[in-house]
C-alpha cells in the first residue's frame, strides 16, 4: 500500500474528490481526512483521520520493537555467556528474551507513539490551520498514479503532496 497526501481547499472539494474516489473503487476505510474544523467534516460525513493516521504509533511501534528485540537478544546472550549466573540456559534463552524484550518494547513505545502528533502531519500543520483539509488516501502501489491522475484531472484546486512509501497493512 502506498499513503498519498493531498491538500483541498475546502470542505465541498473534499466530498467531490471522496465521491469521485470512492466511485474508483477506493474503499472508505482507506480515506481519512484531516481538518481544523471537525464539525464541518462530521457534517459533510468525510471519514475522518482516527488516532492511528494523527499519531506516531506506527513508526514508534516500529522503534520499539527493533529496539526491545535487540535488548532482548543481548540479555539472552548475557544469561548464557556470563560466569557465575549458577543456571543452565540453552539456545531457547536467546530466543525467549529477544521475544519478551521485542513485546515489552513494542508494547512500551506504542504507548509513547500514541500521545505524540504524527511527524508526518506536521508539515501540513499550516495548511490545516489555514483552512484547508488534508486528505490520506491508502491505495495499492498499482492504483497509486491512476490516483494521483484522477485527481490531477478532476480536481485541479487539489494539490498532490507526495506520497510515503509504504503502510503497513493492519491501520
Amino acid at each position: 500500500m502506498k499513503r498519498l497526501y493531498f491538500l483541498a481547499p475546502d470542505v465541498v472539494s473534499t466530498r467531490r474528490i471522496v465521491d469521485d474516489l470512492l466511485l474508483h473503487h477506493v474503499e472508505e476505510r482507506h480515506i481519512h481526512v484531516v481538518a481544523a474544523d471537525h464539525k464541518a467534516v462530521t457534517d459533510a460525513d468525510l471519514p475522518e483521520a482516527g488516532l492511528l493516521q494523527q499519531s506516531d504509533f506506527i513508526p514508534a511501534v516500529e522503534r520499539g520493537l527493533a529496539m526491545g528485540g535487540a535488548t532482548g537478544a543481548l540479555a539472552g546472550l548475557a544469561a548464557i555467556v556470563l560466569p557465575g549466573v549458577g543456571l543452565a540456559f540453552g539456545g531457547g534463552a536467546i530466543l525467549g528474551t529477544t521475544l519478551a524484550g521485542a513485546g515489552v518494547g513494542a508494547w512500551a513505545s506504542s504507548m509513547i507513539g500514541l500521545s505524540v502528533p504524527s511527524s508526518r502531519l506536521k508539515a501540513f500543520e499550516g495548511a490545516i490551520r489555514g483552512g484547508k483539509i488534508l486528505m490520506i488516501v491508502d491505495v495499492p502501489k498499482t492504483s497509486e498514479q491512476a490516483v494521483v491522475d484522477l485527481i490531477q484531472s478532476h480536481h485541479p484546486e487539489a494539490r498532490v503532496e507526495g506520497t510515503e512509501a509504504t503502510v503497513p497493512a493492519f491501520p
